[in-house]
């Protein structure tokens, strides 16, 4: 089977190519000839999910799942959220993300936080979603080379690591994007 992501994000297709069986081929956006940027207008993450997905459902006509993930910290009423990636401006850089939220925490004892991950899939005229969540804390410092967004800032549950001092196979196993696709991943063999 062959279904597209629709993510230009290459550390994405990493994580969720490292998960899917052999027999599920994973095709970018760059392999089906998109280069233009998908809209994500809506007030949510499923809602820029199913967004994203429908945009390359309905001009390439391929099968496709995208998703949108955010951080959501409880001190601020769940900021960023779905404005994760441009949280420190339209640039999307992640350290400028990383150093705004540090600085807003800076006085904040609550450093709750849990990344929330939607995958959108349209297969065969139908549209389904799937929501893994990784519940942690933010850290007061970066740790951590591997990984990307919020990664080095970002400590899950019951661990002593960032997600980017984990391997790949860590986060997969544990992280919010981890479980979306494998929820992905249970349907799709559903299907076969």
């Amino acid at each position: 089977m062959k279904i597209v992501f629709a993510t230009n994000n290459p550390n994405k297709i990493k994580e969720v190519q490292a998960q899917l069986p052999e027999q599920i081929a994973l095709l970018s956006l760059a392999d089906i000839g998109c280069f233009e940027d998908i809209p994500e207008t809506s007030p949510t993450i499923e809602g820029n999910a199913i967004q994203k997905a429908t945009y390359i459902k309905k001009n390439y006509g391929y099968d496709c799942f995208a998703d949108d993930t955010g951080l959501e910290v409880d001190a601020l009423d769940g900021a960023p959220g779905v404005f994760s990636a441009r949280y420190a401006g339209e640039q999307k850089n992640a350290d400028d993300n990383m150093k705004k939220l540090l600085a807003e925490l800076k006085e904040k004892t609550n450093r709750k936080a849990q990344f929330k991950t939607v995958i959108a899939l349209i297969l065969n005229g139908n549209t389904q979603s799937f929501t893994g969540i990784c519940k942690g804390t933010i850290l007061k410092e970066k740790k951590g080379t591997q990984g990307f967004g919020y990664d080095p800032i970002f400590q899950p549950e019951g661990f002593d690591l960032a997600f980017a001092e984990m391997t790949l196979e860590q986060k997969n196993t544990i992280g919010h994007r981890g479980k979306a696709v494998q929820k992905l991943i249970d349907y799709l063999n559903k299907m076969k």
